[in-house]
């Protein structure tokens, strides 16, 4: 799979439009910043204490391209007004395998731009271009899995088609709290290309 992957999800009236690439060394320092945030910080499955953290993660991400099996997308505001794109926000498409007929996906949202929608436009975003690349190599349903406190991440999978299937039972230190997964089928016959 081509790392040069650029995805976008068109401006709404009150949001300007998302850009979706592949994770850069150039994030790091911006990835780092948002982990400063003790919500995101709670949630997030590893630490980001340093730009050494960051520059681990993203090389982990890289790694996850080159091996085909993990697609981890920086997720960019591109804002109409000249501003530097800002990083908002990340998904990722998670345990891709040929011929496997589900995968994950996961994401967040930093701070300052929360409750602006970013989430469902990206998760949406992403899911589309999940079914468009592996449909045809046998993907047939995306799972999404949050801890119960999280309501955000439950709303976010209600609004993108993401249905309850069923309560997890914790499984700490990576998930310490019980979990909901929620699913979502492929559509036959139609097309998901994003904007």
């Amino acid at each position: 799979m081509n790392a040069t992957v650029l995805l976008t999800s068109a401006a709404t009236p009150t949001a300007p439009v998302l850009l979706l690439r592949p994770w850069s060394v150039e994030d790091v320092a911006e990835l780092v910043e948002s982990h400063r945030d003790p919500e995101l910080r709670r949630r997030a499955a590893s630490p980001m204490e340093s730009e050494d953290d960051g520059l681990a993660w993203v090389r982990a991400q890289e790694e996850g391209w080159a091996a085909g099996v993990r697609f981890g997308f920086a997720v960019f505001e591109t804002p109409l007004d000249g501003e530097p794109q800002r990083l908002v926000g990340s998904v990722a498409l998670k345990e891709v395998a040929s011929g496997k007929p589900f995968a994950e996906v996961g994401y967040w949202t930093a701070a300052a731009a929360r409750g602006r929608g970013v989430a469902p436009r990206a998760l949406e975003t992403l899911t589309g271009w999940a079914f468009d690349t592996f449909g045809p190599d046998g993907l047939e349903r995306l799972e999404l899995l949050h801890q119960v406190d999280n309501q955000a991440s439950c709303r976010v999978a209600e609004k993108c088609g993401y249905a309850f299937d069923r309560l997890l039972p914790s499984a700490p230190p990576a998930f310490p709290l019980d979990g909901h997964l929620h699913v979502r089928g492929a559509v036959v016959g139609a097309s998901r290309t994003p904007t």
